[in-house]
């Protein structure tokens, strides 16, 4: 079994790892079935790797505490290999050595198109950083969503090892997490080569993640379209576009960062007019981000059409082709986690300071952040053979609260239904209605002209004491 002799940089970035959703140290005294459980666990899942040798980082003192030979860790490899049910595939299997420290074991399992069993008969799966045993339906419905081969895994046939290997963007993936490898050892190591006719050639995720144009490699549609739209309606006409909307192409990366810079410079300062008013869009930027990476990295690229951005006067909407993969659904989508694309998340993951840095926990930072800025949740929807989520900007108060703020802020200007629509969000014009009655019946506000002859020129304004 190959032994791989660490620099101390390289010694000292493993003992850095975090344990995650793709990562796991474990002391060399685990019961081998007790470790079984986390790689199992990992197969289930969406891979990862483990480091067997490493005391866990609270631990007071010499953290790496390694097999004295090879021999010495049988026990284990003979416990992951042959005791579970069924056995793991194209699971990578070194040793590091730490010089007198000893070596460290460590198993790179892939994502699994089966599911995997402890030798007690056990089902796991991999959680943020934990695992969790499921069974019963729970182990149906991953079978469900297991089976054929990820599309991130599949050839593609018009492009060279070679044309990847002299990537820059490779290279500069490699010098960005330490690694000192030949390129095309690294690729095979990252499952970004897959085997055709016998020779192992790029697969999608490797094209994706570091061809200079992907989208032309491809053949397909696969960027982002952002546009800026001048209205609240739900659907547009093309004279309501600000301009013609943006196509941002390039590595996976590089398309998330640009997108998210597209957007924040839509929204930055950005305001509409109603009438004498001036209403200004606020939306918090990291909501938007964790929106736009899962956009990106969760999307079904075996689909040809674009990931499209759309910023309307009062919300936000990312469509995604492809619906919820798996077992996944619009009810369980905070608690449960299936990655579509599992080589291309942990790829992206394993840099410093990822765009996709909170694992799992995506979509609840999204709608924390909305609620710290006062707008309600995020809205989900499947539609067709997409997933579109829409942050409106509606805020968590009642139209009524937003009406009084309004006049708070703005003690002599006028209101009208449409402006209060926009202000909160609320797209049916009777519940605003019935909230202004409200106000009205309260003498709150008034007509600012009770002679008005249509209802749809009704303008309001605040009563002041002793009106």
């Amino acid at each position: 079994m190959h032994i791989q002799k660490l620099s101390a940089q390289e010694q000292n970035k493993i003992l850095l790892i975090r344990e995650d959703h793709f990562n796991d140290v474990k002391s060399k005294r685990i019961a081998p079935s007790k470790l079984q459980e986390s790689f199992v666990a990992f197969a289930n899942s969406d891979g990862g790797d483990l480091y067997i040798g490493i005391e866990d980082s609270s631990q007071k003192g010499e953290r790496v505490i390694g097999f004295e030979n090879q021999e010495e860790a049988n026990s284990i490899i003979s416990t992951l290999l042959e005791e579970t049910s069924p056995s793991v595939e194209n699971i990578l299997i070194e040793f590091l050595d730490f010089d007198e420290k000893g070596l460290v074991l460590h198993i790179n399992i892939p994502k699994s198109p089966k599911v995997h069993y402890t030798a007690s008969g056990d089902c796991h799966i991999r959680i943020n950083a934990s695992k969790k045993r499921i069974k019963g339906e729970r182990i149906t419905q991953l079978s469900y969503s297991k089976g054929a081969e990820p599309y991130e895994k599949k050839a593609v046939d018009n492009i060279e090892i070679d044309d990847i290997i002299a990537s820059t963007d490779l290279a500069k993936y490699m010098k960005r997490i330490s690694a000192t490898i030949t390129p095309e050892l690294f690729l095979k190591k990252q499952q970004l080569l897959t085997k055709k006719d016998g020779i192992k050639i790029p697969n999608v995720g490797c094209v994706l993640l570091f061809d200079e144009e992907p989208q032309a490699t491809m053949n397909t549609r696969c960027a982002v379209k952002v546009y800026r739209l001048r209205t609240t309606e739900k659907e547009y006409k093309r004279e309501q576009l600000e301009e013609m909307p943006i196509t941002i192409k390039g590595t996976l990366e590089n398309v998330i960062l640009k997108t998210i810079k597209q957007v924040e410079s839509y929204i930055e300062g950005a305001s509409f007019k109603d009438g004498e008013n001036l209403v200004k869009l606020l939306y918090p930027s990291k909501a938007l981000k964790e929106i736009l990476v899962n956009a990106v990295i969760h999307r079904d690229y075996s689909l040809n059409d674009d990931i499209h951005v759309k910023i309307f006067d009062n919300r936000i909407e990312v469509q995604s082709p492809g619906k919820l993969p798996g077992y996944m659904s619009i009810e369980n989508i905070y608690t449960e986690r299936f990655s579509r694309n599992a080589n291309i998340v942990r790829m992206l993951h394993n840099l410093p300071d990822p765009v996709n840095h909170d694992i799992g926990e995506g979509l609840d930072t999204a709608k924390n952040e909305l609620k710290k800025a006062g707008l309600i949740d995020p809205i989900f929807e499947e539609r067709d053979n997409s997933f579109i989520v829409t942050i409106k900007h509606q805020r968590i108060a009642s139209i009524e609260d937003i009406i009084l703020k309004h006049f708070e802020e703005n003690p002599n200007s006028s209101i009208t239904n449409k402006l209060v629509r926009q202000l909160s969000g609320e797209a049916d014009m009777q519940k605003v209605k019935g909230a202004l009655k409200k106000l009205r019946k309260l003498k709150l506000i008034k007509l600012e002209e009770e002679e008005v002859t249509t209802r749809f020129k009704y303008k309001y304004v605040k009563v002041f004491s002793g009106e």
